[in-house]
This record gives C-alpha cells, structure tokens and sequence, in this order.
C-alpha cells in the first residue's frame, strides 16, 4: 500500500499541468468578451485559445494581429499571461530542479545550486522573492531604455511611449516574441537602440534562473573569481555563447545576400546577431522569415529544438540537455567508460534523462509534423517543420501561415506549444523521482549496434 506524500495526493507534475491549463482558459475567457477585441464583438473561442496559450506559453505565435486586433484591454491581459507564464515556469521549474537534484528538501533549509553551493539564502521563500524581484528589476531596466528610445527616436506621446516600452520589456525578458507592431521588429531593424535592449532581455530570461542565482550569490558573497561555478552555470553559459556566435555567422552566411541583402554591413551584422540569438525561443523578428532560404530555416529550427537555459523563460530541451548529450557522443566515440564535462563525471541517470527528453521532444515534432501535413497539405514540408519546431521550442517564429492554417492544425499548435512549455520539466521531474530499486538484476547480453 503506498503511503501518502507530504505534499498531497497531487504530483507536482500533474500539478504544473493544470495550473498552466487554468490560466490558459482563464486568459481565453477574458479574450473572448468584446472589451479585449476592437470593434467590440465577442472574439471566437479558437482564436482567444490560441492567442491565451501562445501566451503563456511564452511562444509568440498569433493568427490575430495583437497590435490591431486586440484593444487596450486584451494586450493588458496577453501582457499579464506572459508575466504569469514566465513567473510560473521560473518558479515551479526552479523548485523541481531542487528536488531533482536533491541537494535540500522544498520544506526544509537552503536551497541549493548545482554540486550543493547555496543560492539565495534560506529556504523557498527568498528563492521565490529573488526570482520575482530579478524579474521586475529586469524588466524596469529595458522599459526605460525602449521608452526613453519610443520617446525620443520615434515621436510617441508618453503614455504610448512608456506601453510601448513595458509591453517590449516584458516580452522579451520572458522570450514570449509578442509585439504591439504589426510587422513585429521588422520597423527596428536598423536600430540597435531598440534591437539591442530586447537582444539583451532575451538572452538574460533565456538563461535561466539558477544561473542568475548563482550568480547573485557569488556577487554578494564577494566570491565570483575564487569559487568554481556550478557545472549547470558553466554549461549554460559556453552553451549559450556558442550557440549565440555560431546563431549568427551561421545567419549571415545564408543570408548575406538575401534577407539581409539591401542592408548596409553594420546592419547585417546587428541583424544576423539578433537572428541567431532570437530563434532561441524568443520569436522577435527583424526580417521576413517567409522569405528565408531552406537551410536558414533548417538551422533556426535547430537553435528553437535546442532553446535555452534549464529554468528560466526559454524553451526547447534546454542548453544543458544538448551538452550532456554532445558529451556522450564525445565520450563515446574517445572510447571513454564515463561521460565527463569540466573535469566533473556526469551519473549515468543524467545522460538518461537528457536522451529521454530530446526523444521525446523529437517524437512530439514528428507527430506535429505528420499531423499537419495531412491536414493542411498545401503547405511546404519547410514551412510546416519550422511551425512545429517553433511551436515546440516556444519561439514564435513563422513563415507566415499560422493564421491560415486549418482550425484543427492550430489545435494541435496550441497542444504542442503547451507541451513544450510545460514538458520538459514535468517530464526531467518525473524521470527524476521515478526510481524503482530492484533487489536483482537481469542476465547481461550485448546486441549488435550499428
């Protein structure tokens, strides 16, 4: 008979599900009353439901223009599910990774960092208020540059100005790619005061809160230059640099005479940049993705799939899973028993649950892909590879169809869109917690491989 938990009868997996599910619908139902829509008639569920879950999601892909569609009222409240989206993915990400790691107990002590080095001080609690405060401090910091720059650069009254500003900030700390602007970014892309503020919001919610914290806690104890970082920090870290400069050589390369070909050099430059950082589960644009060659789509889905860092706003199956997994490959083809990065030995369990997520995450895109191809045939296998790869990594990138695919097409988005929100914790979570200990072991017997 199985004893009950201390934290209740309710997984925290299945918990994180239906939290995410209830405010999907409650942001559909706000969505949907006439006050959010312009022209004041009640908006039809699915386009509320897409917009509600793209939202908190934190993916960015729309079938309804959010800067004239929607009024006031409904970008308040798109703007308000991207803030509880990326909180809440923050928050309950942060607090599964403790109990992954098993470093504290969620009732007891500190919390703990990667390899046991404390965080932010004592207990959930100032966890939780230092996520929430780094949060808004961030956010501030880019509304006042963009508002500054609304102002200033482009002739907005305030009030437009500091909207502006806050609805930018927000979605870009929380890599939601939502945009008051008809073409999203594409009116700033010869201005790096704008680009550059967002580029940097981005990248500082896509790496994740434990990396901040760390972070933080290093600065504070005065301990940045005589401690080792946490190998989830130094990971995520050369990860997202790596990934952020070969982003955007690779950009430039098959670019430089297409989309970016009008543009002066500084500008490509600044927009092959921004380019290769964005597709990691932000979904700002600066240029026609409808017009992009075949292999620059094949390499933006690759940065979505891979996404960002483990806990924070981005999505995919996260910076560290695809390092674990390239450290095996390594480690395997050096004829090496033992799978090390950093001069750290990596469990065997690990290198299980990073195969397992990015199985899995293959296997939801596969079927997305399929689905859609049957269902709306008369759309390039480019075009639907990349939907479905950005709806997974919750980037929001498109080619332009989402709004003219079928309605089941967008059902099945809006559910892979939640479940690559939701699933790569739920599902590390689960394969974290889920040990069976056996008291005997099987014969062992090597197939053939290759």
């Amino acid at each position: 008979m199985k004893r009950a938990t201390a934290e209740g009868s309710i997984s925290p997996a299945r918990l994180t599900a239906i939290g995410f599910l209830f405010l999907i619908l409650s942001g559909t139902g706000l969505l949907m009353l006439p006050i959010s829509a312009v022209g004041a008639e009640w908006t039809p569920f699915l386009p509320a439901f897409f917009t509600a879950t793209s939202a908190v999601s934190l993916t960015g892909l729309i079938v309804e223009d959010t800067g004239t569609y929607w009024t006031t009222f409904g970008q308040v409240v798109i703007l308000l599910l991207i803030q509880l989206g990326g909180l809440g993915i923050m928050s309950l990400a942060s607090l599964s990774g403790m109990v992954i790691t098993r470093k504290v107990s969620l009732r007891a002590r500190r919390t703990g960092a990667a390899e046991g080095r404390p965080m932010t001080g004592k207990g959930v609690r100032r966890t939780l208020m230092f996520t929430l405060l780094f949060t808004f401090l961030a956010e501030a910091l880019v509304t006042v540059v963009l508002t500054v720059r609304f102002a200033v650069g482009y002739d907005h009254p305030l009030g437009r100005a500091v909207w502006e500003g806050v609805f930018h900030a927000i979605s870009a700390f929380n890599n939601a790619g939502f945009s008051t602007e008809s073409d999203n970014l594409v009116l700033f892309s010869a201005d790096p005061w704008v680009l550059l503020p967002v580029a940097a919001a981005l990248i500082g919610g896509g790496l994740g809160y434990p990396v901040w914290s760390e972070v933080a806690s290093r600065v504070r104890h005065r301990t940045l230059k005589t401690r080792r970082m946490s190998l989830t920090a130094r990971l995520t870290f050369k990860a997202t640099v790596g990934l952020l400069l070969a982003g955007a050589v690779f950009f430039a390369i098959t670019e430089w005479n297409g989309l970016l070909g009008d543009m002066p050099v500084w500008q490509k430059l600044l927009n092959a940049f921004f380019s290769g950082a964005s597709p990691r589960t932000a979904g700002f644009n600066t240029v026609d993705y409808g017009d992009a060659h075949p292999i620059t789509l094949m390499g933006t889905g690759v940065l979505m799939f891979i996404g960002g860092g483990s806990a924070g706003t981005a999505g995919g199956i996260k910076v560290t899973t695809a390092a674990v997994i390239l450290a095996a490959v390594v480690s395997e083809f050096s004829g090496r028993a033992e799978t090390s990065v950093g001069k750290r030995t990596l469990p065997e369990s690990v290198g299980r649950q990073a195969l397992a997520l990015a199985v899995a995450g293959a296997a939801v895109a596969t079927f997305g892909v399929a689905a859609l191809r049957m269902l709306d045939p008369q759309f390039s296998a480019d075009q639907v590879v990349f939907e479905v790869l950005s709806a997974f990594g919750t980037a929001g990138l498109s080619t332009g169809i989402t709004a003219l695919l079928s309605g089941p097409s967008q059902c099945i988005l809006c559910l892979i869109m939640y479940l690559g929100r939701i699933g790569p914790v739920t599902l590390v979570a689960a394969l974290a917690t889920n040990t069976v200990n056996k008291h005997f072991s099987y014969p062992e017997e090597r197939p053939y491989i290759g």
